[in-house]
């Protein structure tokens, strides 16, 4: 069961996010607030795996509170939901640590991925900003293209910058869920990439992926 904390203070939203989660199994909803300081709070309390977080509420906003949170340890991780969709939200969103950034009008599907591609260290972020996201960070990524990734690495890094999960990577590739997580892991480390963003934003100046 993915533990998730909501925070909107739109009441709608909140009911909304609600029946999203009824309908799936593996989600359960501890807690649901209306400001970045209560969600702070809460995450405290229930130590949840997942955060949803708005980034417009009363009080302290959804990134303070995201940049507080994703400094805790054990950290949950945290997925942004807005209605913005603006390049210095997207910027400002990762830098504070969140781990997925979706439009609210992205539907429940891609919500509920994003909930469970956090839960596994995983992150998606909306389709539809996907390639301005890239084009956005491009000049963030490594700024070298030598690099020592294996045949295997740069199979996977090509799968990240095409916005494939770690379950579909697993299954294009007939390798375990671990397996890929572990390249995943090795990746960063040799890229010098704090997430899945920036291996993609390498991938596209590397001409891995078109």
């Amino acid at each position: 069961m993915i533990g998730v904390v909501l925070a909107e203070d739109q009441e709608m939203v909140r009911a909304g996010f609600q029946m999203v989660r009824e309908a799936e199994g593996d989600i359960s909803i501890l807690g649901a607030v209306a400001s970045g300081g209560d969600a702070v709070s809460a995450v405290e309390r229930l130590r949840p795996d997942v955060v949803l977080m708005d980034i417009r509420m009363p009080g302290m906003n959804g990134l303070d509170a995201t940049r507080i949170i994703t400094a805790l340890r054990d950290a949950p991780r945290v997925v942004v939901v807005t209605t913005f969709d603006t390049d210095e939200y997207l910027r400002d969103a990762l830098q504070a640590g969140a781990s997925g950034f979706l439009l609210k009008d992205a539907g429940p599907r891609l919500l509920v991925e994003a909930v469970r591609a956090a839960a596994d260290g995983d992150a998606l972020v909306s389709p539809s900003i996907t390639v301005r996201l890239l084009g956005e960070l491009a000049g963030s990524a490594p700024a070298a293209i030598d690099h020592d990734l294996s045949a295997r690495e740069l199979e996977i890094v090509a799968a990240i910058a095409r916005g494939r999960t770690n379950d579909e990577i697993a299954a294009d590739l007939f390798v375990s869920l671990s397996t890929v997580k572990t390249h995943a892991r090795n990746i960063s480390v040799k890229l010098g990439a704090r997430n899945r963003v920036e291996i993609a934003a390498w991938a596209w100046r590397a001409r891995l992926v078109d």
